[in-house]
């Protein structure tokens, strides 16, 4: 006997192949698109704002290379002054000279470090600026999880950083709780600086793991295998974060002494 073709159920099969395949071109591109979602995904870093008038322009500060003071040998004071200066960059209503002009004028002066107020005031007078920080290096280990210490004090020009229109202390400028964990009483300034913070920041807190994760955003591949971690596994990465928390550690205080002298 012929064998009739089995033509209905070989129509069959075949459709249902072709629409296996397009199922999985369809999952495969959604797939495509999500990533790409997830790539193009953005979030904006928090901005430190700080209280003084800028109607005539911004205040300009210098920044004066830390000292070590943390026992470790192998601390770049060049490179961490150069990350205080970025993080100064970072204020909306600031601007920070750069290091190598602060040094040169340093040079011309005689002052190699501030030794009281009358020095930061003439220092700042030969650069143009309306303020200097002083700082120094209290802790410095760059193993994972690293540990960081600074201590920064601000010197003021007399008559320079005046208050801003807002009368009131504006909460919502204040972008991190600065003051909730770090402090670190191991720093004595001398003069009469307008103000001084010390953070001691151990990537071990997990407080200063939280932290670090909201600095991170915006600032870090969410998609990369260490994400925000790598913040910990790079100890230039991490003396930025630490300077950019005790910068905003310092607006803070400003802020704070301005709602004082209403």
């Amino acid at each position: 006997m012929e064998a009739r073709p089995r033509f209905g159920r070989d129509a069959m099969t075949s459709a249902q192949t072709m629409f296996a395949l397009l199922l999985s071109c369809i999952l495969l591109a959604c797939t495509g698109c999500n990533s790409t979602d997830k790539r193009d995904r953005f979030n904006v870093p928090g901005v430190i704002v700080a209280p003084y008038d800028t109607t005539q322009g911004e205040v300009l500060w210098a920044v004066i290379p830390p000292i070590n003071e943390s026992g470790v040998s192998s601390v770049r004071e060049d490179i961490v002054g150069d990350t205080i200066v970025a993080a100064v960059q970072g204020i909306r209503g600031v601007r920070c000279l750069p290091i190598n002009r602060t040094l040169e004028v340093m040079r011309q002066t005689g002052i190699h470090q501030i030794t009281s107020s009358s020095e930061a005031i003439s220092l700042a007078n030969a650069l143009g600026v309306d303020g200097i920080i002083a700082g120094s290096i209290t802790a410095y280990d760059p193993y994972d999880p690293p540990v960081l210490g600074l201590a920064l004090a601000l010197y003021s020009r007399p008559g320079a950083m005046q208050r801003g229109s807002q009368t009131d202390l504006d909460t919502r400028a204040l972008t991190m709780a600065y003051t909730d964990f770090g402090s670190f009483d191991g720093s004595r300034f001398s003069g009469d600086p307008v103000n001084s913070v010390s953070q001691h920041l151990d990537a071990r807190d997990h407080a200063v793991l939280m932290n670090l994760k909201r600095y991170a955003e915006g600032r870090s591949d969410s998609t990369s295998a260490l994400r925000w971690r790598v913040y910990t596994a790079s100890m230039d990465l991490y003396t930025q974060y630490v300077a950019h928390h005790t910068v905003g550690r310092l607006i803070d205080e400003e802020w704070l002494r301005y709602a004082r002298t209403r």
